[in-house]
């Protein structure tokens, strides 16, 4: 694709917020899905799960959760992304195995990453060892540049990796001729209960998909001029 095209396409792509009762091709989802696996995440350590919900006793579940907007039932399928607190812990080694494989890295770079990875991710003994280094990091702060710590941020950490995600998702979605919508308005406990969803995983977006009801979609943006900043604010 072409910078042309990708413009098209990104500026083509709406919150739709109704949805067509037509159903999705069998497999369509599931090949936007994997393209959106190859979203970049930190570390390339890939925290980000797909719920996908198209049975009507999980959808009606997941509306109430939803605070009852129509468009998780409209839509013929609905994907809840969601972020696994120990994806470190279940990722990492199988990540690293594949990298050095796929020569993709060397050892070299799979021992740093092991290190560091350790080091910003590990929350400590019972899980409090996280609160040393929230006192630590503004300390360092004072004498050379510090980034944020997963293990004190994690949940912040998490929302960033799986946003990647969902945004890569909603334009894989629009190129496959779907609709999506992001929604953050809902009640992240009872979405998990809905969808048997384990508390080690946290919840910042939860997306309808589907053919738009109307065709003749329009949005706008604030102008450039506004948001771009050179060489400082």
């Amino acid at each position: 694709m072409d910078f042309e095209a990708f413009d098209r396409l990104a500026r083509s792509r709406r919150a739709t917020r109704h949805f067509k009762k037509e159903p999705i091709p069998e497999g369509l989802l599931e090949r936007v899905l994997d393209t959106t696996r190859w979203a970049p995440s930190g570390y390339n350590i890939q925290p980000t799960h797909f719920v996908l919900s198209t049975e009507a006793d999980s959808r009606y579940a997941l509306y109430k959760a939803c605070l009852e907007q129509p468009q998780v039932l409209e839509a013929p399928a609905v994907v809840v992304f969601t972020g696994d607190r120990r994806a470190v812990e279940n990722n990492l080694e199988a990540m690293l195995t594949l990298e050095l494989a796929e020569g993709a890295c060397d050892d070299r770079y799979a021992t740093m990453c092991r290190k560091f990875v350790g080091l910003a991710f590990n929350q400590g003994p019972l899980g409090i060892g996280w609160l040393g280094k929230l006192l630590v990091a503004p300390l360092m702060r004072l004498s050379k540049p510090t980034p944020s710590i997963p293990a004190v941020h994690k949940r912040y950490w998490l929302c960033k990796q799986v946003m990647l995600g969902a945004m890569t998702f909603m334009l894989a979605a629009e190129a496959a001729g779907l609709a999506t919508i992001p929604m953050e308005g809902f009640d992240e406990g009872r979405v998990r209960k809905a969808l048997g969803i384990p508390r080690s995983h946290i919840v910042p977006v939860v997306i309808p998909v589907g053919y738009a009801e109307s065709q003749n979609l329009k949005k706008t943006r604030l102008p450039l001029a506004g948001m771009m900043h050179k060489e400082g604010w």
